[in-house]
């Protein structure tokens, strides 16, 4: 069974951060929140863990496209190939409620990729995963927890959350209720905008 691990939204404890950071650094498979939904994540180099997610929400590697959370802009561009006008939009939207959708660089791990030649990226507003993600060195995979046919609390509310997917993961972040509204995606390609998703941030300027 998951470990349940209290955060709160500003200063947590080193102690707490280390000890996410160690699990996830040995294939941990993580629940927690962000600025939209709780997620399930994994460190993006652990091809044991991204496949256990895979379980979970029943999908397959090859057949999906993953995102993943970045501490800072500096450090997308390790993982994506960001143009000049790529990094003026993400400057401006980010950190928020949007996944952008760019060509993936060489550095992603195989496993998130698998001839798909774009990753999603997000940088959340909210300070605990992003402590997470800067302490791990690593960016965090993020996909949302599976929802359909399920009551609101029953993927908002971190107790009912520790319940249902406890025996599948590690840990449990709990950093109370959720939000139930996934992150807009907006695919980024040479100087246009594509949305494949509206959801929690305001896409009316990528019209």
């Amino acid at each position: 069974m998951a470990e349940l691990v209290r955060l709160y939204d500003i200063n947590n404890s080193q102690a707490t951060l280390d000890l996410i950071v160690k699990a996830l650094e040995k294939d941990a498979v993580i629940i927690y929140k962000t600025d939209t939904m709780y997620a399930l994540g994994c460190h993006i180099g652990s091809t044991k863990a991204v496949n256990r997610i895979c379980e979970i929400k029943g999908i397959q590697a090859s057949k999906n496209r993953f995102s993943f959370i970045c501490s800072d802009l500096s450090s997308i561009a390790n993982y994506a190939k960001v143009s000049d006008f790529a990094f003026k939009t993400l400057k401006r939207f980010l950190p928020g409620a949007y996944t952008f959708v760019l060509p993936a660089s060489s550095k992603v791990p195989s496993v998130l990729v698998q001839g798909k030649k774009t990753v999603g990226i997000r940088i959340p507003n909210y300070e605990p995963v992003l402590s997470i993600v800067s302490n791990l060195g690593s960016p965090l995979l993020t996909t949302s927890l599976p929802h359909d046919d399920l009551e609101v609390e029953e993927y908002t509310d971190p107790s009912l959350i520790m319940d249902r997917w406890g025996h599948a993961v590690d840990l449990v972040l709990d950093g109370g209720f959720g939000g139930f509204v996934p992150s807009s995606v907006v695919e980024i390609s040479e100087d246009a905008f594509e949305i494949i998703r509206e959801g929690a941030g305001d896409c009316s300027e990528f019209s």
